[in-house]
């Protein structure tokens, strides 16, 4: 009895210091919209100060939760890709998304390194790294894989048969299944001559598809010391040797050609993605999709439904022009979209989204050529470029929506809450007094950085007699949900 009077006393406590909030709060917005009326800069900002510290006490938690990725755009399902997923997509419970990726990088994969396009002196193949992104185990991750097995079983059954392989757990590993031919000096007895000796025959076939259902067994791989796995693959998305300076392991492959699908949860990748991997490139060479389960089917889908021998004759045609295109280019009247689009795309981002997004150019180039190359075409059009643009918006908003809420900086989240009750945003100055001094330039700097390159901030300069003036604000986007949350708590 003793306790349940307490805890009304409590409440009657709560609610008069609410009541009282809630008064000082309105007189401090009548004093501020004097001040504003009268053009009193200084008193605004000391009343914003105050009114900052009071509404800090009665806004309910903020809610920084991006927004799901929007449908997958029209124009990424351009041309045979389109007819596959479109044709399949009734059938199947997995997300259109899982579908098409695994059927681009299947085809990139089959066609080899036959096919290229020249970015300054180096070739650019078409092959990816994609990730599957669900947010639960329920997310239908791995049917998107099945139904684009079979149709390249029909179509490249070599392939399926001995290039379709599943475990990232070492470089070593990656690097023997398209290694070459390994000789050895050996003495021959009866002549006393030193000769090379072949002792490995190597594999004459370099395509290599990897599928890795467990991608955060992977992710942990690349923590422990001295493991060669992301070296290995950041070069094998570059094109270059693969070879591991280690004592004990000769083996090298030159003009190996690896694509990776991997299926996550996000919140396996939340936990196992470390920084490193996110600063040295490992994670900008791949794309990441979320998925959801696209719908229910108890009985599974009748794929005896649909009619493949059209389209499964359309693919062996793309399959045998691609293994023979040699270079492409772009075509005159998409120099002119694809200028307008290269600078946004090449632009540098801060912070961890800008980390995972930094390839963004190279993406979309090689998107672009397996569209090209679907169509039997030699030449980047603008449908293909579009299609491929279409993708990667998908797999930028994916990031953002992954990662938009991985900082762990504690200076950024104090900059971000003094942010979201300052609708005048903040300049450099008063950040550096809310903050009591404590911080160096350079820090704050790094802060707001992160904060921005996250979608979290928006920044507007001003120009001044001397230095440009910065004032900080919560974006947009951010300042809406935290709106609608406030709607619902009150």
């Amino acid at each position: 009895m003793g306790k349940a009077n307490n805890s009304a006393y409590d409440d009657y406590v709560n609610e008069i210091k609410l009541a009282s909030l809630e008064q000082q709060r309105g007189e401090l917005e009548v004093r501020l919209g004097q001040a504003r009326l009268e053009g009193d800069n200084e008193r605004v900002i000391e009343i914003e100060t105050e009114l900052a510290q009071v509404q800090t006490e009665l806004k309910p938690t903020l809610s920084f939760e991006p927004a799901y990725p929007k449908q997958l755009e029209e124009e990424a399902y351009h041309g045979l890709a389109g007819e596959i997923v479109i044709s399949i997509e009734p059938h199947s419970e997995a997300d259109t998304i899982a579908l098409l990726m695994n059927l681009l990088a299947a085809f990139g994969n089959v066609i080899g390194n036959s096919s290229w396009f020249m970015v300054g002196v180096e070739r650019h193949f078409p092959k990816l790294f994609c990730v599957i992104v669900g947010d639960t185990a329920k997310g239908r991750k791995g049917t998107s894989w099945q139904p684009i097995f079979k149709l390249f079983e029909e179509v490249e059954p070599e392939w399926t048969a001995d290039r379709v392989q599943t475990g990232l757990s070492s470089g070593e590993g990656v690097i023997y299944h398209v290694r070459d031919q390994l000789f050895k000096k050996m003495l021959d007895k009866k002549t006393g001559q030193i000769n090379d000796v072949l002792v490995d025959e190597g594999i004459l076939d370099k395509r290599l598809f990897i599928t890795e259902g467990e991608f955060a067994q992977t992710l942990k791989v690349l923590s422990r010391e001295a493991n060669t796995l992301s070296p290995v693959l950041r070069n094998a998305w570059d094109s270059r040797k693969l070879q591991t300076l280690t004592k004990n392991s000769p083996i090298k492959a030159t003009g190996a050609h690896i694509s990776i699908i991997g299926h996550i949860t996000k919140t396996e990748l939340l936990r196992a993605l470390s920084e490193m991997e996110t600063g040295n490139g490992f994670a900008n060479r791949f794309l990441w999709f979320c998925v959801r389960r696209s719908k229910c089917l108890p009985f599974g889908g009748d794929f005896d439904q649909i009619n493949f021998t059209p389209l499964l004759k359309k693919l062996h045609e793309a399959v045998d022009f691609a293994k023979t295109a040699g270079q492409i280019k772009w075509a005159e009247d998409t120099k002119p979209l694809w200028a307008s689009i290269y600078p946004e795309l090449s632009e540098g981002k801060p912070g961890i989204i800008g980390a995972i997004t930094a390839r963004a150019e190279a993406q979309v180039t090689r998107l672009a050529c397996i569209y090209a190359l679907l169509d039997c075409s030699k030449i980047i059009t603008p449908a293909h470029l579009k299609a491929a643009l279409a993708v990667w918006t998908y797999a930028e908003e994916s990031v953002k929506y992954i990662f938009q809420n991985t900082m762990e900086d504690p200076l950024a989240n104090k900059i971000l809450e003094a942010l979201a009750v300052r609708p005048h945003g903040m300049t450099r100055t008063e950040i550096n007094n809310l903050l009591g001094g404590n911080y160096r330039t350079t820090r704050i700097t790094e802060a707001l950085n992160e904060l921005r390159g996250a979608g979290l901030t928006d920044k507007k300069t001003s120009k001044t007699g001397g230095r440009p003036s910065e004032r900080w604000f919560l974006a947009q986007s951010v300042t809406e949900k935290t709106e609608k949350t406030e709607k619902g708590v009150n």
